[in-house]
């Protein structure tokens, strides 16, 4: 533990925005996971689901969370699902 005292304030705001971060890497997953199974699924809002996903994840890459490369990977994988006839 550091014993500046700019540095103790250093670790507790990290450590608060780690908390943040966790928090909207983990609902960037589950509205993934949400708007593949739609699209496999052939569900009416799909395609407005993936859109808004879609914008989510571009929010995601501009604030930093997210690099460049790994948004538009995310993005390109939400694009490309095919309805699947079940």
């Amino acid at each position: 533990m550091p014993n500046i005292k700019s540095s103790i304030k250093r670790v507790r705001s990290s450590q608060a925005k780690a908390v943040a971060n966790k928090s909207r890497k983990s609902e960037l997953r589950t509205l993934t996971k949400k708007a593949i199974l739609a699209k496999e699924q052939g569900l009416p809002n799909a395609e407005i689901l993936a859109r808004s996903v879609q914008a989510k994840i571009d929010r995601a890459a501009a604030d930093g969370l997210l690099s460049k490369n790994t948004a538009a990977r995310k993005k390109s994988r939400i694009a490309r699902v095919q309805p699947t006839d079940v």
